[in-house]
């Protein structure tokens, strides 16, 4: 059996230096200031980021990783494995599965490259990247890591509090949380992604409330069991993260709960200060 690979992109939320620990290929995505672009952590850091987002007079815009980049990405893994794994963010709110599959098929149709849709995005997204990693270097087949991940795909759950509706309106990914648009930017939703689309779950109108009621939910619906994997996602806040891992460990019984930070693609469309879990059932 030949060695297996794992590609991802900066959407997965990889702790830092993962990645290079475990030989998994994060392909950038592409973060717009105007007529400026950016590789994704390559060419601008989540500071950086931050510090353009504040200084900006309009919003910056993303694109997913041009095919180019996922043919350097596969030719480089290919050279150390046979199969290639390429796990990716919901198709529903990103281009990036669809630029995976041009790469493969326009430059590399010969070589075995399986281009996974998780119909998800950071923690969850990153969980999966992480057992797949883990089941490849224990020596589980290639058809095996892919159905274990197709498996797990419905059982995912992400739910998720932004500070200000904003930025997933201007950023188009506002999926069927469009219905709370309309002079209501001030609620507090309460969203979800599902089916791998953003959507609102409640309206709430304060953050206060709404972070109980995102607390209460995870208490409710979570297993409690390693299996679940919970996470606990942020854009630029964790402080506010630590204490939603604090509460939830105190609850749930969990003696960790990893917190990922975001990137600059994501905090793009759903704004900073977001604070989001995601766990499997």
């Amino acid at each position: 059996m030949g060695a297996i690979r794992i590609v991802t992109d900066t959407t997965a939320s990889l702790p830092p230096g993962y990645a290079a620990a475990h030989a998994v290929e994060v392909v950038p995505q592409v973060v717009l200031f105007g007529e400026e672009s950016f590789f994704e952590e390559v060419q601008l850091s989540y500071a950086e980021f931050i510090r353009r987002l504040k200084a900006s007079a309009q919003l910056p815009t993303t694109s997913a990783p041009p095919p180019g980049e996922f043919v350097k990405a596969y030719q480089r893994q290919l050279a150390a494995a046979q199969t290639l794994l390429s796990i990716h963010p919901s198709s529903e709110v990103s281009g990036t599965v669809r630029s995976a599959l041009t790469a493969k098929n326009d430059s590399l149709p010969q070589a075995d490259i399986r281009v996974l849709d998780t119909r998800t995005v950071a923690g969850n997204l990153g969980t999966l990247v992480q057992l797949a990693a883990g089941w490849a270097e224990s020596g589980v087949s290639a058809d095996d890591i892919v159905n274990r991940v197709q498996a797990l795909i419905p059982r995912g759950r992400t739910y998720f509090l932004v500070a200000t509706l904003e930025y997933l309106q201007k950023g188009g990914r506002i999926g069927g949380a469009s219905a709370l648009i309309g002079g209501v930017l001030q609620i507090k939703p309460l969203l979800e992604l599902k089916s791998g689309r953003v959507e609102a779950l409640e309206k709430i109108r304060t953050h206060h409330r709404a972070l109980e009621r995102l607390k209460e939910i995870v208490i409710e619906q979570c297993p409690r069991s390693p299996d679940a994997h919970l996470c606990v996602m942020h854009a630029g806040d964790l402080p506010a993260a630590e204490r939603l891992a604090a509460d939830l460990k105190s609850a749930l019984g969990f003696a960790e709960i990893p917190l990922y930070g975001v990137g600059a693609a994501i905090t793009t469309h759903a704004g900073p200060g977001t604070l989001g879990v995601g766990f499997f059932v």
